[in-house]
C-alpha cells in the first residue's frame, strides 16, 4: 500500500483527510492536519540547512510533535534520531555526538541536559516550549509553509537511527529502512488485529521501537491513534473508557499496576481487541489476573530494535497452560533458526542461539562495522544473542540470554557500562553487574561488589556515585558485598555462578 513512511500522511490525507489520526488529550488531529504539521516541520527543517540523509534528534516526550518531526523528515529524506529522555547528560551528548545531529528538538523538561553538552555538539537547538535563547518548536514549524518537499526516499534509504544500549557501554545507533518499517508494519495489521476503524492506544515512549512502532501500525492502517505523555495508569483506564480502545501494547509492569488500580473493577473493556505485551518477563500470575479481567485477548511477542520490533507472537487462544512460556511462532515472512557456537542448525528442543532473516533485519548499525559484522552474516541473518529451543510444532522458548544483557521494564541495560561507572569510585577493587529476578520490572539491576582494602563504601554511597552518570533504569536497586568474585584460570569473571543463586526456581530466565 505504502512505499515508505512519508506514504502514509501522504496518503491518508488523500484518502480520507477527516479521519482522525491523532488524539492528544483533547485535540483532534486529522490525517489532512497531520500532513500539513509534518510539511511545515519538513519545510523548517530545510531552511534550518537539514537534507536528503541528514540527522534530527528528539529529546521529548510522548506528543504530537513526536510525529510532526518523523514524517516531517520523512518527508524531506532525512533521518529521525529519538532519544531516550531518560538518559543523563553525558549519555545524551554521546548519541547525538555519534550521529553528528544537525539539529536537536528538545523538550522544555529537558533543556537543562541539552545546556550541559551545547558546547560539545555542532547542531541546532529548538525547544518545545520557551527558552531565551533557543527558537520554541511552534514558532519554528508556523513560519514554514504547508507544502510538502516531495522528496521520495528509496527501500533501503535510512529513515530512523535508534539507539540501544552496547555491549561495551558505549550505545550503537541501529539503522532501520524504509523497507524494514514497510516489512514489519504491513505485515502486524493481521496478527495485531488492526483497520481504519481501530482506535489504538499509544503510551509506551516512542523513543522505543515499542512505542513508535505500535503507533506507526495503527496509522498505516488509518486508524485513530490516542498518545499519552506518560504512563499514567489512570489516563490508560480513562482512555480506554473514553476514546473506546480497541489495540494497545504494554509491557508488563504496566499491565500488573494496572491491574492494581483503583477503577478496574467498573471499567468496561468489551470494545477490546488485542494487548500486545513483550519486551520484559511476565509472571503466571499477572498474566492469569489479566486474562480474568480483560479476557482471551493477550498476545506475547518477543523482537528487538535490530529487528524492527517483534518476529514472533503468541496469540490469544494459544495461551494455554502449555504454552504459557513460550513466545510463540515466527510471523510468515520471518525465517529462524536455532545454531550452535559454530553456526550449525540444531535439533528441535535443543538449545541454541537463535538467529532471525527477514526484510525487518537492520541494514547495520551505525558508524560501526565491527559491531554489524559480529550481529548480521554475510546471507542476512541477524544474531540476537537470546539463548533458546524450537519445539517440534515451531514454537519458540527463550532459554538464557548469550549477550550479556539485562532487560528491566523494557530497558535494555548492559552490566560492563554499570561496572565502568562504579569502578570510578575509589572504594570498589572490583565488581560485577547482574539481573536478578523482580516481581515488578522482571530483572532489576544488582552490583555485587568487592572493596578496596581499607575501604568502606555503602550501599546508598555507590548508587548515589552512579546517578550522576547513569539513567535511573541503569543504577542497581541493591548492591551486595563480598571478597572476592568468581573467576576461572584466566581471570574471566563467572557470572552465571553469580546469577544462579537469584534464579534457583524460576521458570524463566529472561524475557
Amino acid at each position: 500500500m505504502f512505499a515508505n513512511l512519508a506514504d502514509i500522511v501522504r496518503g491518508h490525507a488523500r484518502e480520507r483527510p477527516g479521519a482522525p489520526a491523532l488524539i492528544v488529550g483533547d485535540r483532534v488531529i486529522s490525517y489532512a492536519e497531520l500532513d500539513d504539521r509534518s510539511s511545515r516541520a519538513a519545510q523548517a527543517f530545510s531552511q534550518a540547512g537539514v537534507g536528503f540523509g541528514d540527522r534530527v534528534a528528539f529529546v521529548e516526550r510522548n506528543g504530537a510533535e513526536y510525529f510532526d518531526v518523523a514524517f516531517g523528515l520523512a518527508k524531506l529524506g532525512a533521518v529521525a534520531v529519538p532519544v531516550n529522555w531518560r538518559l543523563t547528560a553525558p549519555e545524551i551528548r554521546h548519541v547525538l555526538t555519534d550521529a553528528a545531529v544537525s539539529v536537536v528538538v528538545v523538550g522544555q523538561e529537558f533543556v537543562d541536559r541539552v545546556e550541559e553538552i551545547e558546547d560539545d555538539i555542532d547542531a541546532g537547538i529548538v525547544v518545545v516550549g520557551n527558552h531565551d535563547r533557543w527558537p520554541d518548536f511552534a514558532g519554528f514549524v508556523g513560519q514554514a509553509p504547508a507544502v510538502d518537499p516531495g522528496v521520495v526516499t528509496g527501500p533501503d534509504d535510512l529513515v530512523f537511527l535508534m539507539y540501544t544500549s552496547g555491549t561495551t557501554g558505549a550505545p550503537k545507533g541501529v539503522m532501520l529502512s524504509n523497507t524494514n518499517f514497510v516489512c514489519k508494519t504491513a505485515g502486524v495489521a493481521g496478527p495485531w488485529q488492526f483497520d481504519a476503524d481501530a482506535v489504538s492506544l499509544a503510551v509506551m515512549p516512542l523513543f522505543h521501537m515499542a512505542g513508535f512502532g505500535w503507533a506507526l501500525a495503527g496509522l498505516w492502517q488509518g486508524a485513530a491513534t490516542v498518545v499519552l505523555r506518560d504512563v499514567d495508569h489512570a489516563a490508560i483506564l480513562d482512555a480506554i473508557g473514553r476514546h473506546r480502545v480497541t489495540n494497545m501494547l504494554l509491557v508488563p509492569a504496566v499491565i500488573q499496576s494496572l491491574l492494581d488500580t483503583p477503577g478496574l473493577d467498573g471499567m468496561d473493556f468489551s470494545g477490546l481487541r488485542i494487548v500486545v505485551y513483550g519486551a520484559s518477563p511476565i509472571t503466571d500470575d499477572v498474566l492469569v489476573r489479566g486474562m480474568d479481567r480483560f479476557g482471551g485477548i493477550f498476545a506475547q511477542v518477543y523482537g528487538m530494535t535490530e529487528s524492527t520490533g517483534s518476529i514472533t507472537q503468541l496469540d490469544g487462544d494459544e495461551h494455554l497452560p502449555t504454552l504459557l512460556r513460550s513466545c510463540g511462532t515466527p510471523y510468515p515472512w520471518v525465517q529462524i533458526r536455532i545454531v550452535d557456537a559454530s553456526g550449525a542448525d540444531v535439533a528441535p528442543g535443543a538449545v541454541g542461539e537463535v538467529w532471525t532473516r527477514s526484510q525487518q533485519n537492520m541494514l547495520g548499525y551505525w558508524n560501526n562495522p565491527d559491531a554489524t559484522a559480529a550481529t548480521l552474516t554475510a546471507d542476512g541473518w541477524l544474531r540476537t544473542g537470546d539463548a533458546g529451543y524450537v519445539d517440534a510444532d515451531g514454537y519458540l522458548y527463550l532459554h538464557d540470554r548469550i549477550k550479556d544483557m539485562i532487560v528491566s521494564g523494557a530497558e535494555n541495560v548492559y552490566p560492563a557500562e554499570v561496572e565502568n561507572v562504579l569502578m570510578t569510585h575509589p572504594g570498589v577493587a572490583d565488581v560485577a553487574v547482574i539481573g536478578v529476578p523482580d516481581p515488578r520490572w522482571g530483572e532489576a539491576v544488582k552490583a555485587i561488589v568487592v572493596r578496596a582494602r581499607g575501604a568502606t563504601p555503602t550501599e546508598a554511597e555507590l548508587i548515589a556515585h552512579a546517578r550522576h552518570r547513569l539513567a535511573g533504569f541503569k543504577l542497581p536497586k541493591s548492591v551486595d558485598f563480598v571478597d572476592a568474585l568468581p573467576r576461572n584460570p584466566s581471570g574471566k569473571l563467572l557470572k552465571r555462578a553469580l546469577r544462579e543463586p537469584y534464579w534457583t526456581g524460576t521458570d524463566r530466565h529472561i524475557g
